[in-house]
């Protein structure tokens, strides 16, 4: 079942009012919002903004509670690699294109590997930084599972600065956390970093 909680603020802004706000800015850019092809756009906007950011009604931990114990005692490293996902950044509004690698050493128990994903769209479908969910997606991992370790990797391309800005396309932003024997064990480090093909890092 799917993890749903509500929001921790209930939003004091109506559908109406927010189709207005869109509007506002469609004049502010120099359109008119009355012409044809703008006429549903505030609808439009609202509705993408609902599905972009559906993050805050979920509590991302909840996935994570259905968990399996009867592994036959396998205790090595669980990877799952290139989750792709689409977030925004909290700067800009822009959006954040880009993968996660996700790695945790189980103690006595295991979760379902759809799990993971899930934990990187709830916390991806916010206005974020990148370091900032990186490091929320492994604190969640490890906060519900208690594992031995857990790694983290992303690797995104930010449209704040392709489309706006220094302009600069083809460029990617990578960041890790580490946590438990992935920061104490650089055996540990470097089996995962292979894994996930990505090399150099340390």
């Amino acid at each position: 079942m799917a993890a749903r909680k509500k929001a921790t603020t209930v939003s004091t802004v109506s559908q109406d009012q927010a189709e207005e706000a869109v509007r506002t800015l469609l004049r502010w850019a120099g359109e008119d919002p009355s012409r044809e092809g703008l006429l549903d756009t505030p609808r439009r906007v609202v509705d993408g903004y609902l599905d972009w950011f559906s993050g805050y009604k979920i509590d991302p931990a909840e996935y994570l509670a259905r968990t399996f114990e009867e592994v036959a005692g396998y205790d090595e490293m669980v990877v799952l690699r290139d989750i792709e996902f689409e977030s925004h950044c909290e700067h800009h509004m822009a959006p954040i294109i880009g993968r996660a690698h996700v790695g945790y050493l189980p103690t006595n128990k295991v979760v379902g590997i759809s799990k993971l994903a899930r934990v990187v769209e709830g916390y991806a479908r916010r206005f974020q930084v990148q370091e900032k969910l990186t490091a929320q997606i492994a604190q969640c991992i490890n906060k519900v599972l208690k594992p031995r370790g857990v790694a983290v990797v992303i690797d995104a391309k930010h449209e704040c600065m392709t489309t706006r800005g220094v302009h600069k396309r083809g460029v990617s932003m990578v960041t890790s956390q580490m946590l438990g024997r992935f920061r104490t064990d650089p055996r540990t480090r470097t089996e995962f970093l292979r894994y996930i093909n990505i090399t150099g890092v340390q």
